[in-house]
């Protein structure tokens, strides 16, 4: 796609990276078919092809930042489906990370918006904040038709059940048996609240197939919630404190949840141009979900049958299928579990609509995505959803909760069925 940016613009190291992407595009439209905002809505402008003719057109400044331009770029969901059907490459992913940041500095939000974001920024990457906000918005929800709709979005993502108590984390846990590896584990920011469970899983699991696992103090979040909302120097913040914070005598620096796993994967080009660059691209290469590791590595005994037949149905998180590629891996983990039947779920390919925060900042097609997914969900007959995202989880759990249909971790599914529960 040819580009008249101007030489001046250019001179900035962001829109010659946004220039670089734009010119790889050739107007296929391979993108559409899985782009779920266009299938939504049909409009050429909510697709991929259509977001990159209004990004190049604000870029050569034909084009303003106006409330409707700026709100076919906001529908994103930054699924990176795109990117996985693109015949041609186009690394959107790269491109709208980078084109926020600058909608974010140039375009006047509304009053609403801005509160609304504010609050998730000052919240969500703070555990003990987040905490006492959802204990706070228990007691409010009675009111919720009242208020405005972020507020409401955000409401109706809370548990039914009271939030589980928060267990402190041993800084190492010993592995069982002959020591294989050594890793350190970021254990989330939002998850730790919700589902702590899922990181005790994760540490029973691995330290069960003869890994010693690390859990740095002061890791603090990773700045995926910034960066999906355009915040970059907050993300770079977040990432230089967790580059400072894990150890770099590691086999590894894994994460049980894909949105966390695409951005530490970035940080070099997050913090591209900043003279920790280096460190972060270091850091980066370091970095695995526990599902590839794991699947690498090999387990050390076969996982036990289970007691009767379980019908599993595995969700692709977005951001580890399309964003890291990793799909077969959590598959061969379910699939090598006697008695579980893996099976797949249509459109697999398609966001379930949680994304970060897009369920809070656009309810309306987050809404309309889920409806999607569960419909898609409710077709396998699956008695249990995996999944390996703690966004994804809280999302399907709002959708599914009538249907019986229990949505756990991978490394969950795995947990209990050393266990015999599931």
């Amino acid at each position: 796609m040819e580009t008249h940016i101007s030489d001046e613009a250019l001179k900035n190291p962001a829109v010659r990276r946004m220039n670089e992407v734009i010119k790889t595009c050739v107007h296929c439209g391979f993108c559409l078919s899985t782009c779920p905002t266009y299938l939504e809505t049909g409009s050429e402008l909510d697709s991929p092809r259509g977001r990159i003719y209004l990004m190049k057109g604000v870029l050569e400044g034909d084009l303003a930042l106006t409330p409707t331009l700026t709100g076919h770029i906001d529908r994103c969901l930054g699924c990176q489906a795109c990117v996985t059907a693109c015949p041609s490459g186009v690394q959107y992913g790269t491109l709208i990370d980078t084109f926020r940041p600058k909608l974010e500095a140039e375009y006047a939000r509304t009053p609403q918006d801005r509160l609304t974001r504010a609050l998730l920024m000052q919240v969500l990457p703070y555990p003990s904040r987040f905490r006492l906000a959802v204990t706070m918005g228990k007691v409010g929800k009675p009111f919720a038709r009242l208020m405005p709709k972020p507020m409401r979005a955000m409401l109706s993502l809370l548990p039914e059940k009271p939030l589980p108590n928060g267990v402190p984390l041993p800084e190492v846990v010993p592995a069982q048996g002959m020591r294989r590896a050594r890793i350190a584990l970021l254990t989330g920011c939002v998850q730790s609240v919700l589902d702590p469970d899922i990181n005790l899983a994760t540490i029973r699991v691995l330290t069960r197939n003869g890994v010693e696992v690390i859990v740095p103090r002061g890791q603090g979040c990773c700045g995926a919630l910034a960066n999906h909302v355009g915040q970059q120097h907050a993300a770079r913040r977040f990432a230089r404190q967790a580059i400072r914070a894990f150890p770099s005598d590691v086999d590894a620096v894994l994460t049980n949840a894909a949105g966390c796993g695409s951005t530490l994967k970035e940080y070099g080009h997050l913090l591209a141009g900043e003279p920790d660059e280096a460190a972060g691209v270091a850091f980066a290469n370091r970095v695995q979900d526990v599902s590839q590791f794991l699947a690498a590595l090999g387990l050390v005994d076969p996982v036990p049958a289970l007691r009767r037949s379980v019908r599993v149905a595995y969700h692709d998180a977005c951001h580890l299928a399309h964003a890291q590629g990793i799909r077969e891996e959590p598959r061969a983990l379910l699939a090598g579990i006697p008695n579980l039947q893996l099976v797949e779920i249509p459109e697999s390919e398609i966001c379930c609509g949680s994304a970060g925060v897009y369920n809070i900042t656009q309810p309306d097609m987050a809404r309309d995505l889920l409806a999607r997914k569960v419909r898609n969900v409710l077709s396998t007959k699956a008695e249990v959803v995996a999944a390996g995202n703690i966004g994804c989880i809280t999302q399907m759990q709002t959708g599914l909760q009538a249907s019986g249909v229990r949505v756990l971790h991978t490394m969950q599914v795995l947990d209990r069925a050393y266990a015999g529960t599931l």
